[in-house]
């Protein structure tokens, strides 16, 4: 098998996992704040857990609102860091990569049932959003224009052990030096969320990792699992 074909095979099963098994739209949740709030984010958040290895089952009674996040790579190599700001709602202070949440109502769904859209129609729909709104986050969060970002490639789900809140992690490279992104980056629109841009050396990515949440944690060993099979080929 050439070098070229086997990367490809490796995307192709990734995005087909996401699209066929990972965001069909009865999992999809469209949720309000207040349900996140007040199931994962509550105190006693494992209570609503369910005993069980079947992961829907496990975590029927929470709001699991799926998250994004962006492993953003500089023209320079270096990977795109932010420190959040004291004024959020969730890990104040911690470092994490660009990313939010998809926004259901941008492609039009106000509920699980949208009249006249068949499942197969919604379905296509939530996954183009998946890699739309990533795009979104990122240029909102770090402020560089969507011309000097790659289309994403999908890279895994991490789900960290604090509430159970999964986060979809996407690699996406940016044609700009990190020094430009630096400037960009004065101007976010969402920039009120963090304090400070950092360009991270990929060596040094270890460094701050123990002071990610758990979910961006586990997107870097995604990132770096992705980064060990494009060696391999």
């Amino acid at each position: 098998m050439e070098t070229p074909f086997k990367l490809l095979l490796f995307l192709w099963i990734l995005i087909r996992l996401m699209i066929e098994f990972l965001i069909p739209i009865s999992t999809w949740r469209i949720q309000f704040p207040r349900t996140f709030v007040g199931t994962n984010l509550n105190p006693l958040w494992e209570k609503f857990l369910v005993p069980s290895k079947d992961e829907s089952a496990h975590c029927q009674h929470t709001a699991n609102p799926l998250g994004n996040g962006a492993v953003v790579e500089a023209a320079d190599g270096k990977i795109i860091v932010l420190q959040r700001s004291n004024n959020v709602g969730e890990f104040a202070g911690h470092f994490v990569f660009p990313g939010g949440h998809p926004e259901p109502k941008e492609i039009g769904l106000e509920s699980h049932q949208p009249h006249g859209l068949t499942a197969t129609r919604v379905n296509e729909m939530v996954s183009q959003e998946m890699f739309d709104s990533i795009i979104r986050e990122v240029v909102e969060e770090i402020g560089v224009p969507a011309s000097s970002l790659s289309n994403p490639i999908f890279i895994g789900i991490s789900q960290r052990w604090l509430n159970v809140r999964p986060t979809a992690f996407f690699y996406i490279k940016c044609s700009l030096q990190s020094t430009e992104i630096q400037q960009f980056y004065t101007n976010a629109q969402d920039g009120y969320e963090s304090t400070q841009l950092y360009a991270v050396a990929q060596n040094d990515l270890g460094n701050v990792a123990c002071k990610m949440p758990g979910c961006h944690q586990g997107g870097l060993a995604l990132y770096k699992l992705m980064i060990e099979v494009v060696k391999d080929v």
